[in-house]
């Protein structure tokens, strides 16, 4: 097995001066970075108090998903001559908070809507969607179902 290492640093922006001295004392506002790529501003859910503005670490999971699912999807297609020319996903994703406060995914969904060059890519680039799941080393990290409603168009039609 052939491991990959990764970093990122967190850095939390949000001390308003008197620190975590009280739970409404101080913003959740953090930066995210890792070395050579731009800075992500994060933050957590509105619902937790945090800066709608922002990035929050739910978002993130879901981007991570959607993403990754996306470049598999991508390379599968380019190897089976299925000719993408555009790729959209608006990934969604159900969150159960727990009485203690705590909370957890219980699934995500992403919805692919995909543009094949030609009307004969259709089924195959429907199928690929499958093949990009197993693959995914995100989807295959997470301990919900990730599923997939794709939408296949072709160029000429849109």
């Amino acid at each position: 097995m052939k491991n990959h290492h990764y970093k990122t640093t967190i850095h939390w922006t949000g001390n308003k001066g008197t620190g975590t001295s009280g739970y409404r004392d101080y913003e959740r506002s953090h930066t995210i970075s890792a070395e050579n790529k731009a800075m992500i501003e994060g933050s957590s859910d509105p619902a937790f108090r945090g800066d709608r503005t922002k990035y929050n670490p739910e978002e993130m999971l879901l981007s991570s998903l959607s993403s990754c699912h996306m470049l598999w999807y991508l390379h599968f297609c380019s190897e089976a001559g299925i000719i993408v020319t555009e790729y959209t996903d608006e990934a969604s994703g159900i969150m159960a908070e727990t009485a203690n406060g705590s909370g957890h995914f219980t699934e995500v969904t992403l919805h692919p809507k995909v543009t094949v060059a030609e009307a004969s890519m259709i089924e195959k680039a429907e199928q690929l969607h499958h093949k990009a799941n197993e693959y995914c080393f995100i989807a295959n990290s997470v301990n919900f179902p990730v599923k997939h409603i794709p939408a296949i168009l072709v160029k000429s039609e849109k």
